[in-house]
């Protein structure tokens, strides 16, 4: 009779122990999830990384794909772009990199596979300040090369458009008394920024 109880008494220790150490692995691996939730996120393989940032611009590219851009704090003009409708989002890309203060909005248009985009930067710029710094951006070879144009103390270019008769784009921007403009070639790249006074026949 006393071998009997002793029995019970070690089924009842062996369940004790079992029943606390569930309870310690699933407290534990609960804690584990919620750090890796707030964390990076990269050791969390079966979740999904986002498909894409929250863009400022994006628009119809190619046939079926979308290409956007973003600032991003303190690095610069980034991009993505997928090739083909429901398609992936490619790695967001570095177009243009600096530390200064974004503006509010970013202009993109496309020319069949050859992607334009202007984007600004300067202090107080996204409460409405004039820029000054604005970059021009050319987009070609699907996406996988951009060229880029800087020009600082420049109130930012207003739109960009193709040339007619060749493959050329201009970037431009016009006032009362002037006209300034920046040409881009496929195989010379950008140019020099050009003012040109109202009136002139050139």
């Amino acid at each position: 009779m006393r071998r009997v109880q002793g029995a019970h008494w070690s089924l009842r220790a062996a369940t004790a122990a079992a029943a606390a150490l569930l309870i310690c692995t699933a407290a534990c691996g609960s804690t584990d999830a919620g750090a890796g939730g707030e964390g990076t996120g990269e050791s969390r393989s079966a979740s999904p990384a986002p498909s894409h940032a929250r863009f400022v611009a994006d628009i119809p590219w190619s046939d079926g794909g979308r290409v956007g851009m973003y600032y991003a704090a303190g690095r610069g003009l980034m991009e993505q772009h997928k090739n083909t409708a429901g398609g992936p989002w490619s790695r967001p890309r570095l177009v243009y990199a600096t530390e200064g203060d974004a503006c509010q909005s970013i202009t993109l248009k496309a020319f069949g596979d050859t992607v334009t985009a202007i984007a600004d930067w300067g202090v107080y710029c996204a409460d409405g300040e004039p820029p000054t710094e604005s970059v021009a951006a050319v987009g070609t070879r699907k996406l996988a090369a951009w060229d880029t144009k800087s020009t600082e103390d420049f109130d930012g270019w207003e739109k960009a458009a193709s040339v007619p008769g060749t493959e050329d784009l201009l970037f431009t921007r016009s006032s009362t008394e002037w006209l300034t403009r920046l040409r881009w070639s496929p195989t010379g790249g950008f140019g020099e920024v050009e003012d040109i006074r109202r009136g002139n026949p050139s």
